[in-house]
């Protein structure tokens, strides 16, 4: 990180301006107000009544301040009680025409107090008025994120089940590693790289795996820190954040949630002006490199469709980098990664634990270690087992289970038939997952939980798998309606998830009489007008039935 740099020549002139100005404020606001009375000795207010030359007084007590008739102002301090206790003193100063006032000791101070007041108030409008007719922002204290080459702490072995995105972005270490290879023959290195896949997969520490492997530093920046309400914030701090990249002779800026500040431009909404400010910003600082620089941009983002065109154009961002859910051998390279430090005992296998976890990403399966950690750790063993590696992934799939949920006979006979009617069905169908567990101890938001387990990874779903995964969702429900003669809430869910899968079959996977017809809907619900539909009634009515 590098340390905390001295005010600049012009900021210290600033501030001593604007220091000068509100003491001279202060001053004047004092030297207007009525010029401070002279002290005199009490004897001295004492002669003055006798002879008749007093012609107002003002006491906060024993605190006596005068006006003789010439003018003059004078203070003194009368004996404790001297007033109080004389009342024909106060009655001889009535009948002399003498105007007598007397006021609260704590108002006397109080025009002090005032001016202090205004005086700080004026400093500091006066310091951020300057400061921004001179530099044209506001201040901006947050400063770009630098870890050296030696602290990033992330190498080849430690990133596992990304070897296509690793294979990618190999080239770009060996170029920081030997610039002087590549340029040799007139080849370039790529401006900038984005990372691209769902969250947990990895894109992070694939940034930290390029900068601990090409040992260059690693700075890196989030895109919400340049997105602020003030004009010009945003694209002062991508200006700091490349200047402090130039400072080095070849490292990775990191750039996470590129699309907070790379949305597509364009609207009337002025809400927007600042953010497009910051990302012309960006986009005039990627294609401002010479050739000579050796600074790669590395940009994750699980939005690339939300993008702006000239953000994704050859000379800033060249490539983009799929990081998406590891396979059954990438799960298990992961596992194998983040139980180095974990006591296994002899039987525990990995590869059956990968195969159980289809649909996990990369910060899934470490998750899913700990809890086994833990486990065995609560449990009072010494090493960690398959039971505790299986009964967290129950955690991460399922839930927590809540045994302290107390249900009555009735409601636990509706769970326990609702639930074998799902494995019943799961179990005859030929094309429905094999199942893994069936339980009616509440687990998450669920009283009762029917898991299935594929058997391989699957990127592709058949007619007759939905229409399995259909029947499934529906088998509670029916059980309910065959043996308990009733209809329950507890299907509400599978309801809705049967509905979802069988608008898909119709209207976006061809999978129904009305042949291979992507029948959109414009604002999430079927729109009465057929144009804004993209389909005629008659149509909107077939998918109706279907």
């Amino acid at each position: 990180m590098f340390g905390r740099k001295l005010p600049s020549t012009r900021l210290i002139w600033i501030a001593a301006g604007a220091l000068v100005l509100s003491i001279g404020a202060f001053v004047a606001f004092q030297s207007g107000a009525t010029p401070e009375p002279t002290v005199v000795p009490f004897s001295d207010f004492v002669r003055d009544v006798q002879a008749n030359q007093v012609k107002a007084v003002s006491t906060d007590g024993d605190g006596v301040e005068f006006e003789r008739r010439d003018g003059t102002r004078f203070e003194t301090v009368a004996p404790q009680g001297y007033i109080a206790l004389n009342p024909t003193f106060v009655a001889s100063l009535v009948e002399q025409g003498v105007r007598f006032n007397v006021t609260a000791t704590e108002q006397s101070h109080g025009s002090n107090y005032t001016a202090l007041v205004l005086g700080v108030l004026l400093f500091s409008a006066v310091g951020l008025t300057l400061y921004r007719l001179v530099t044209g922002r506001v201040p901006s204290l947050e400063k770009p994120r630098t870890i050296d080459s030696h602290e990033v702490g992330v190498t080849f072995n430690d990133v596992a089940g990304v070897d296509e995105a690793k294979d990618e972005v190999q080239e770009i270490v060996d170029f920081l590693k030997e610039p002087g290879r590549f340029s040799s023959i007139g080849g370039r290195i790529p401006r900038g790289i984005l990372l691209v896949g769902p969250p947990g997969t990895g894109k992070t520490l694939l940034a930290r795996w390029m900068a601990g492997e090409a040992g260059v530093p690693f700075i890196s920046a989030s895109g919400s820190e340049f997105v602020e309400m003030y004009a010009g914030v945003g694209a002062s701090r991508i200006r700091k954040l490349f200047r402090e990249a130039r400072r080095h002779k070849s490292c990775i800026i990191f750039i996470d949630e590129l699309d907070a500040v790379g949305r597509n431009r364009g609207g009337n909404s002025l809400s927007h002006e600042e953010r497009e400010q910051t990302l012309n910003q960006l986009l005039v600082e990627m294609d401002g490199f010479s050739r000579s620089d050796s600074v790669v941009v590395v940009a994750a983002t699980n939005r690339a469709d939300i993008l702006d065109a000239a953000l994704l154009r050859p000379g800033r961002f060249d490539r983009q980098v799929t990081v998406g859910n590891p396979h059954l051998k990438g799960r298990e390279q992961i596992l194998r990664v983040h139980t180095r430090a974990i006591a296994l005992e002899s039987d525990v296998d990995l590869r059956s634990i990968a195969r159980g976890t289809p649909g996990f990403s990369g910060a899934d399966l470490p998750n899913l270690v700990n809890e086994a950690a833990l486990s065995a750790a609560r449990a009072g063993r010494p090493a960690v087992c398959n039971g505790d590696l299986d009964a967290a992934r129950d955690k991460v799939l399922m839930g927590v289970e809540r045994k302290s949920v107390v249900m009555s006979e009735h409601e636990r006979v509706t769970c326990a038939y609702h639930e074998a009617g799902h494995a019943v069905v799961a179990a005859l169908l030929p094309d429905a997952d094999p199942l893994h567990k069936v339980t009616i101890i509440p687990r998450g938001r669920a009283l009762g939980v029917t898991m299935q387990l594929p058997e391989a990874d699957r990127h592709t779903h058949s007619k007759s798998f939905i229409q399995a995964q259909i029947a499934i969702l529906m088998g509670g429900r029916v059980a309910e309606e065959l043996f308990l003669r009733q209809m329950t809430s507890g299907a509400s869910n599978d309801i809705e998830r049967a509905t979802e899968l069988a608008r898909k079959m119709v209207c976006e996977l061809g999978m129904s009489p009305l042949g291979p017809v992507h029948f959109r809907r414009p604002s999430g619900a079927w729109d009465s007008d057929s144009r804004a539909a993209g389909f005629s009634e008659e149509a909107a009515r077939r998918v109706d039935d279907e």
